[in-house]
């Protein structure tokens, strides 16, 4: 997995995406992050990606087919912010 593909769909979320109750939504992602910012995180239904400084990162999820659909949506998000 390439981190970087998901910190690109943090970006464009950011960018992009509506501010509602200190979190940026896009269609079903949201992303948010801590005070100062070295702590990244996009949601997915009940998935939360955790992206922590230095390239570590965690999922918390409760099924697997949420994983897996989050995955698919990180790589179209990603052709999509390329355009």
């Amino acid at each position: 997995m390439k981190l970087n593909k998901h910190l690109l769909v943090f970006n464009h979320i950011i960018s992009h995406g509506e501010h509602k109750d200190g979190k940026y939504w896009l269609e079903n992602l949201s992303a948010w992050h801590d005070l100062d910012g070295y702590t990244c995180f996009l949601g997915y239904k009940d998935l939360i990606m955790t992206i922590y400084f230095h390239n570590r990162f965690n999922f918390d999820y409760q099924d697997k087919q949420t994983l897996e659909k989050f995955h698919r949506i990180i790589e179209r998000y990603e052709l999509d912010a390329h355009e």
